[in-house]
C-alpha cells in the first residue's frame, strides 16, 4: 500500500514539475477516508523557493518528525490512524509563517455501531399478536448513506429487512413469540464503499415495551386519595409506578411527599396477573389540586411511557381548618359609634360545598347585649360598636354543619394598660416592605400586622417575631401599616406608620428654563412630582452640546441646587441642553431645550447705548445753543452799506461816562453816545447814478430829529455841553473807495477830533466839561435802524 502511495506522490511531483512548477499547493485535495486509516499529504512550496515547511491540523502544530522533504520544493506529511470526523490541514513556511496551502480531510465510520432495538406490542391485551420493532444506531452520514436493517428470528426462521437514509428504522408488522430471540445487522452503502455492522442479538422479552396504562381514576375519602388504573398486559406479571404532584396556591407544582404512602420513593405497587392496579395516598391537603400519572413494566423489560395526567381537587378536611380572624377598628365618630372591619381567612377558595359565616357582636360585659350578622361566601364584613369593649365571634358552617368557631377582641376607647409596640422601622425595595419594631414591656403571644393602600381594602398577617416582610404589594404605592400585639385572648393597642412606599420610581419630571448671554447661559429648572413614590434626587447633571458637531459637556450639582451658569460658550452659536435628575432608583431626563448665545456682549451694547445717548444729547444741546445764537444773530440789526454813514467812536480811555443808548428803546437804559461829523458845506456826488444822495449832515439832522438821543454823559450823569469846534482841516467827507476804485457806499469821517454837531441834543444825565475833548472811534450807523425805530 505504501508503495502505491509513494508512486502516487512521485507522479504528482512529475506532473507539477512542468509549466506550473512555480505554484504552491497541498494535495490530494479534500480527501474522504475511512476512520482509522493512514493518509499521506504533500505540500508543494515552489512559489516561495527553497524553504523549510511545518504543518498545522485544526490550528495545532504537528510534530515535525511526521513530515519529510522529498526535494527543495516538496514536503510529505504522514498521518496514521486518522479518526477526526472533519479536520483542516495547512502547511506554512518556517521563516515567514506564510500559509502555502491547505486541505480538508473527512472520515466515515468503519461500521455502524451501538445498535439498540425496542419491540412494541400493538395489542397487549392478547398473549400474542402483531408487534413492531424499531432499531437505532450510530454512524457518520457524510456523504449520504443508505442503510439496510436485517432481522433474523431464530425460532421462526424468518428474515425481515427495512431500508432508511437515517440512523433509525422500524420493522412492522411482525408476528413474534414472547420467548424468541432476534439478530440485527445494519449495512451502510454509498457510491464509493459499503460496510456492515457487527451482528447484535436481543431477547424479545428484554426489549419489549408496554403501552401506557389507561382509564386512570382518583377517588377522595376521609383525607386520603385512591388511585386506580387498567394496564394493557393483564396476562403477564409486572409492576407499575405512580407519579403524584400537587399545585400550590401560587400555581407552583411540587412533588408529593411520598412518605405519606409509606415509601421514601415514588408510590410503587406490584401487580401479578390482575388487569387493574391501585394505590392509596394518605394525609393529603384539603382543597388542594393533585395530579397523577402511571407507568408500568413487564419483568425486566423497558418501562412504558407515562399515562395521561389526571387532576383531582381534594375535599375540605375539618381537622385541617385553621381559621384566622382579625379586625380593623376605625376612629370614634361624633355619634359615639365605631366601625369595625372583620376579616378572616383559612378556608380555601377551591373547596367544594356551601359555606356560611355567622358573626355575633357582643359587649365584653355580661350585662350587655349585642347583634348577629350572617354572610354567605364573603371573607369580610363591617359591624358597628360603641366606645365600650366588645368581642366579635365568627362561626363557619359547611352544608349547615358547624365547621369552626373563632373570636377577636375590640378594646374600649381610652382603655389603658394595654401593650403597644414602639419604634416601627420600614425598608422598601422592589414592591416589598420589611417592617420591624420594638416589643412592649408586657409579655405577648404574637403580633397582627395589617396594611392598606387605599383605606378600603385591608391585608393582614400574623407573626411571632418583631419583624415581618410584606410582599405582593402594588408598584410605587403608599401604604399605611399597623402593628398590634396579642396577649391571651385579647389585643393590645395598635401602632401605625403612614405613607410607606412599596418601591421607588425614577425622580420627578423636570422643566428647564434657559437665559442665554454672549458667552454664557443661565439654566434653571423645576421638578414636578408625577408619582407618589418618586425617588429622592441625589444630584442634577446639566448636559449641553453644540447643535451640530460640538462635544458633549456636562456640569453636576447637588440636589439642593436648581440652577447653574454655563460658561465659556461660543457667541452666536446654537446649543442643546437637558437636565438629568439622578436617584438611587434611576434617572429622569428633561426634554431637550435649544438656545442660541448672543452675538454681542450685552454689557458692551449697554455701554455703547449710554455713550451714544450722551453724544446725541450733547449734539442736540450744542445744536440748540447754536440755533439760539443764530436766531439772536439774525435778529441783530446789520448796517446797510447803502444807507450807512461813518461816525467817530471815543477811544477806550475817553469812554468813561459815555454810553450809547439802543435805537429801539432809547429811554430804557443808557447808551453809548455817537458823535457823527458835521456835514460839510460842499456837496458830495451821488453814490449811485440816478439816486439821490444826502450829505452826512443831512443824515445827522434826520437822526437827531427822529427822537433818538446822542450825547455825552459823565459818571454822575450830568449833561455835557457840546464843544463848538470848527471842523478839523484834516477831516474829509469824501466817499471811501475800495481798491478796485468802485464806489464805496460808506461815508467817511476822519478819526481826528471833531466837534459835536450843533443840532445834536445833549443828555442831561452826563455833565462834561466844556474844555474836555474826546477821542472818537469810527462807527457805522444805518438810517434803516432809525426808520425801524420810527415804525415801532
Amino acid at each position: 500500500m505504501y508503495t502505491f502511495q509513494l508512486l502516487f506522490i512521485l507522479a504528482g511531483i512529475s506532473n507539477i514539475a512542468g509549466p506550473n512548477s512555480n505554484t504552491c499547493s497541498v494535495y490530494p485535495k479534500d480527501p474522504y477516508i475511512k476512520a482509522g486509516e493512514n493518509i499521506t499529504i504533500t505540500c508543494q512550496s515552489s512559489c516561495v523557493g527553497a524553504s523549510k515547511i511545518y504543518w498545522k491540523l485544526n490550528n495545532d502544530r504537528i510534530d515535525d518528525s511526521l513530515s519529510s522533504m522529498l526535494n527543495r520544493t516538496h514536503t510529505v506529511l504522514s498521518l496514521r490512524n486518522f479518526t477526526h470526523p472533519r479536520a483542516t490541514l495547512q502547511c506554512y513556511t518556517a521563516d515567514t509563517q506564510q500559509v502555502i496551502g491547505g486541505t480538508i480531510i473527512e472520515t466515515y465510520s468503519a461500521k455502524p455501531r451501538n445498535i439498540s432495538c425496542v419491540q412494541y406490542r400493538l395489542n397487549q391485551e392478547e398473549s400474542g399478536g402483531l408487534d413492531s420493532l424499531t432499531c437505532t444506531w450510530e454512524h457518520h452520514m457524510n456523504p449520504p448513506v443508505n442503510y439496510t436493517v436485517e432481522s433474523v428470528f431464530y425460532k421462526q426462521k424468518e428474515i425481515v429487512q427495512c431500508h432508511s437514509k437515517k440512523t433509525t428504522c422500524t420493522l412492522t408488522p411482525l408476528f413474534t413469540l414472547r420467548d424468541d430471540n432476534i439478530t440485527v445487522t445494519v449495512k451502510a452503502t454509498t457510491h464509493h464503499w459499503n460496510v456492515s455492522s457487527e451482528p447484535r442479538t436481543f431477547a424479545l422479552r428484554d426489549i419489549s415495551k408496554s403501552l401506557p396504562p389507561k382509564d386512570l381514576e382518583v377517588t377522595d375519602s376521609a383525607g386520603s386519595l385512591s388511585v386506580k388504573w387498567r394496564r394493557l398486559s393483564p396476562l403477564e406479571p409486572g409492576h407499575c409506578e405512580v407519579k403524584c404532584r400537587k399545585v400550590l396556591a401560587g400555581g407552583e407544582i411540587v412533588e408529593c411527599d411520598h412518605s405519606e404512602t409509606g415509601n421514601n420513593t415514588r408510590p410503587y405497587c406490584l401487580l401479578n396477573d390482575e388487569a387493574n392496579g391501585y394505590i392509596t395516598i394518605n394525609n393529603v391537603d384539603s382543597c388542594t389540586t393533585y395530579s397523577f400519572s402511571v407507568r408500568c413494566v413487564l419483568g425486566k423489560a423497558i418501562w412504558s411511557d407515562w399515562s395521561k395526567e389526571v387532576l383531582h381537587v381534594t375535599k375540605l378536611n375539618k381537622n385541617h381548618v385553621n381559621l384566622r380572624l382579625w379586625r380593623k377598628v376605625s376612629e370614634l365618630e361624633e355619634n359615639g359609634l365605631r366601625k369595625v372591619r372583620v376579616m378572616w381567612k383559612g378556608i380555601p377558595k377551591d373547596c367544594g360545598g356551601t359555606f356560611t359565616y355567622a358573626i355575633k357582636q357582643a359587649p365584653d360585659s355580661e350585662h350587655m347585649t349585642g347583634g348577629n350578622y350572617t354572610f354567605h361566601g364573603n371573607t369580610t364584613c363591617d359591624v358597628v360598636v360603641n366606645q365600650d369593649a366588645h368581642r366579635i365571634n365568627l362561626t363557619v358552617f359547611q352544608n349547615e354543619d358547624v365547621l369552626v368557631v373563632k373570636s377577636v377582641y375590640v378594646p374600649a376607647v381610652g382603655e389603658t394598660g394595654l401593650p403597644q409596640v414602639t419604634n416601627i422601622q420600614t425598608l422598601s425595595d422592589d414592591n416589598v416592605i420589611k417592617v420591624s419594631w420594638m416589643a412592649p414591656m408586657q409579655p405577648v403571644s404574637g403580633y397582627k400586622i395589617d396594611w392598606t393602600q387605599d383605606g378600603s381594602q385591608y391585608h393582614w398577617k400574623e407573626s411571632e417575631y418583631t419583624n415581618v416582610t410584606l410582599s405582593g404589594l402594588q408598584e410605587k404605592k403608599l401604604y399605611n401599616i399597623t402593628v398590634t400585639p396579642l396577649f391571651g385572648d385579647k389585643t393590645g393597642q395598635g401602632t401605625q406608620v403612614l405613607h410607606v412606599c412599596s418601591s421607588f420610581g425614577d425622580p420627578d419630571s423636570i422643566a428647564i428654563t434657559v437665559v442665554p448671554g454672549h458667552r454664557h447661559a443661565f439654566v434653571s429648572w423645576n421638578t414636578t412630582s408625577q408619582k407618589e413614590c418618586s425617588g429622592a434626587v441625589q444630584s442634577y447633571t446639566v448636559n449641553y452640546y453644540k447643535a451640530q458637531d460640538g462635544p458633549h459637556l456636562n456640569v453636576t450639582v447637588d440636589s439642593k441646587m436648581r440652577n447653574v451658569s454655563l460658561k465659556d460658550l461660543s457667541p452666536d452659536t446654537q446649543y442643546t441642553v437637558n437636565v438629568d435628575a439622578r436617584a438611587l432608583t434611576g434617572i429622569s431626563t428633561s426634554s431637550d431645550e435649544k438656545f442660541t448665545t448672543k452675538k454681542f456682549d450685552p454689557g458692551l451694547v449697554t455701554a455703547l447705548s449710554i455713550a451714544g445717548s450722551i453724544i446725541i444729547f450733547l449734539v442736540l444741546f450744542l445744536g440748540l445753543c447754536f440755533a439760539v445764537q443764530w436766531k439772536k444773530f439774525q435778529e441783530k440789526p446789520v448796517p446797510n452799506p447803502a444807507l450807512s454813514s461813518v461816525g467817530v467812536w471815543a477811544s477806550q480811555s475817553q469812554q468813561k461816562g459815555i454810553c450809547f443808548q439802543p435805537f429801539r428803546n432809547p429811554s430804557e437804559s443808557h447808551c453809548d453816545t455817537v458823535y457823527p461829523e458835521k456835514a460839510q458845506s460842499t456837496s458830495t456826488p451821488s453814490l449811485v447814478t440816478g439816486h439821490d444822495t444826502n450829505t452826512a449832515s443831512e443824515y445827522i439832522v434826520d437822526y437827531a430829529n427822529s427822537g433818538m438821543t446822542l450825547g455825552l454823559y459823565t459818571e454822575d450823569e450830568s449833561p455835557v455841553e457840546p464843544a463848538k469846534t470848527p471842523p478839523s482841516p484834516g477831516e474829509s467827507t469824501a466817499l471811501i473807495s475800495s481798491e478796485s476804485s468802485t464806489a464805496n457806499p460808506y461815508r467817511s469821517q476822519s478819526s481826528v477830533e471833531s466837534p459835536v454837531p450843533e443840532t445834536a441834543k445833549l443828555s442831561k444825565h452826563v455833565p462834561v466839561k466844556q474844555q474836555e475833548r474826546a477821542l472818537l472811534k469810527t462807527i457805522y450807523v444805518t438810517l434803516d435802524m432809525i426808520e425801524q425805530d420810527h415804525n415801532r
